[in-house]
């Protein structure tokens, strides 16, 4: 599993958002036709809707937490804001998808303004249904103290994309 680690480390997803896990279960991310790939770069036009998201396991009683983060907020070289809380979806039974989860943090399209961004899905294993709670704010949310509080442990799988401001088409005259 250290092939799946290795671009979480490089793209400072491990030491920026969370700590050194194993990956044990599958977490596909999808927008559209779209499949997200550590690293990869999707527009913002893509992403204005909550993409499909299909979690792994053997065991429909097992329930799991999606978050997804901005670590870059307002900017890469000066990310103040960091992370910047853009989804929670929790209660999602194992080999099933986000949509028979429970959306606890309304999904909110990554808009960014400047630089190159990192938005980061990241999965944990819930001790039981329903005990996972909401944070108090979008902005400088920890997926570590998150975890922390709500008894998630480390993440069980993780996957980003990078994203930057698109920009206008020009009009010739």
């Amino acid at each position: 599993m250290a092939r799946f680690r290795e671009p979480l480390v490089l793209g400072r997803v491990i030491g920026d958002v969370v700590d050194m896990f194993m990956p044990s279960v599958n977490l596909t991310v999808a927008y559209g036709s779209r499949q997200v790939n550590n690293g990869c770069e999707i527009k913002p036009s893509a992403i204005s809707s909550p993409p499909r998201v299909e979690v792994g396991g053997d065991d429909l009683r097992t329930c799991y937490t999606l978050v997804m983060t901005d670590p870059d907020a307002p900017s890469p070289s000066d990310p103040t804001l960091r992370e910047y809380l853009h989804w929670i979806v929790t209660d999602i039974p194992a080999t099933t998808a986000v949509s028979f989860g429970r959306e606890l943090t309304r999904y909110e399209a990554p808009r960014p303004t400047i630089g190159i961004h990192r938005y980061v899905f990241i999965l944990f294993k819930q001790m039981a249904r329903e005990t996972v709670y909401p944070p108090q704010s979008r902005i400088n949310f920890s997926t570590r103290d998150f975890a922390e509080m709500n008894g998630l442990g480390l993440p069980v799988a993780a996957v980003y994309y990078n994203a930057q401001k698109e920009t206008a088409p020009r009009r010739r005259f």
